[in-house]
């Protein structure tokens, strides 16, 4: 296992001096298909120009299991002192997804070893473009990736959960993410003479302050969502009224209907509120992915992957759904799936700096419990005869 451990590590942070954006992962999905064509029984093909999908069949028939990995990075510039930290300025894998694509390449390795003499058909998927939505998984969905596909899973790294945890939960897990732009158009004039303007800037306060009422009083209290105005823009001079003025935020929501009432109520006090004034809106929405829910079932067999791996005490539950959103839901809208939580913190490495973070590092001893849970998933799913422990 230590050889094992120490060649997820090369990979990993091969992965991590040479990251790259979405839906520009040439080289990093080149990179994967050379590794997966030095291991046995593979079936590699290429669905988009920067995705790889490698599929084990086994000699019997039975399930087919899919495991997914993301290899997109971040426009971020590193700030570590890692000796591999990235050699491509301005983009970083700040959200683990290097670690990611090691695991599963682990994975992949070990079972391939384990050769044919199993039930079913095991699919791993290295995936594009998760960073920008709708998401790679999309793309990949239209492709046929989950054609008779029974279950799929999939792993994230988090900084707050220790190395030698994984955290679980079933149901609601991540949320989806609809961005919103709004225009609002006045008339400008001479800050001395406000009364001959119709001031954007003064509507725009309106609206931002009324939009927190979606949350507080429109949506049910046992499923709010979560409503962030980031972006406010107006004015380009102190004596001067301007006539436009632009607002941007986003909305999470892990109930489809919840997710539906919140746009209609945004757009409603929007135009409502610029009626009041004499002035206009226009509202515009780049929607992102879904909610990922995980299904019962395939949680219940990643529960059990889990503390046959690290244990029944480091299996941890997740105790509220995350508010970030995730591209794996294009997957779970089809077939039953789970995405859970690999902890990949240890307090020797210092303070834990969040996903997306610029000063963001995992603790790589983690990374065999990654490898390890894929493995013990596919020999739940898809057995076969003799031990198949790493």
């Amino acid at each position: 296992m230590e050889d094992l451990q120490k060649q997820i590590i090369t990979w990993r942070r091969h992965l991590h001096m040479y990251p790259e954006l979405s839906y520009e992962e040439v080289k990093t999905a080149q990179y994967v298909e050379q590794q997966l064509k030095q291991m046995a029984h593979f079936h590699i093909t290429r669905l988009t120009p920067t995705s790889v999908l490698a599929v084990l069949k086994g000699k019997r028939p039975g399930k087919t299991v899919a495991f997914r990995a993301d290899m997109d990075a971040l426009p971020i510039q590193e700030d570590t002192d890692l000796p591999f930290q990235s050699k491509h300025d301005g983009v970083m894998h700040s959200c683990g997804h290097d670690a990611h694509t090691a695991m599963l390449l682990g994975a992949a390795k070990v079972l391939s070893e384990r050769g044919q003499a199993f039930a079913g058909e095991l699919r791993f998927v290295f995936q594009h473009g998760e960073e920008v939505a709708p998401g790679g998984a999309v793309d990949l969905v239209a492709q046929g990736i989950m054609n008779n596909v029974d279950y799929i899973f999939a792993l994230h790294v988090h900084p707050e959960y220790e190395t030698g945890q994984i955290a679980i939960r079933s149901g609601k897990m991540n949320a989806a993410g609809d961005d919103f732009a709004i225009t609002v158009q006045g008339k400008g004039g001479h800050a001395s003479e406000p009364y001959k303007a119709i001031d954007p800037l003064i509507i725009g306060t309106e609206i931002v302050t009324a939009l927190q009422t979606i949350v507080s009083r429109k949506m049910p209290t046992f499923d709010t969502p979560v409503l962030s105005v980031t972006m406010f823009h107006c004015g380009q001079a102190p004596n001067i009224i301007d006539d436009v003025a632009k607002i941007g935020g986003t909305i999470r929501s892990h109930d489809e209907r919840v997710r539906v009432a919140s746009r209609e109520q945004l757009e409603k006090i929007v135009h409502n509120i610029c009626l009041m004034h004499g002035a206009t809106a226009i509202i515009t929405w780049d929607l992102g992915c879904a909610a990922v829910i995980n299904d019962e079932e395939a949680t219940h067999f990643a529960k059990q992957a889990a503390e046959a791996v690290v244990g029944v005490e480091q299996t941890v539950p997740i105790q509220e759904p995350l508010f970030i959103a995730e591209d794996f839901s294009a997957y779970t809208e089809v077939v039953p799936g789970a995405m859970q939580l690999l902890g990949v913190y240890n307090k020797a490495l210092g303070d834990p700096y969040p996903l997306h973070h610029s000063k963001f590092r995992l603790d790589e001893k983690a990374l065999i419990n990654g490898t390890q849970y894929f493995v013990q998933l596919a020999a739940e799913l898809c057995p076969v005869d003799g031990n198949h422990e790493i």
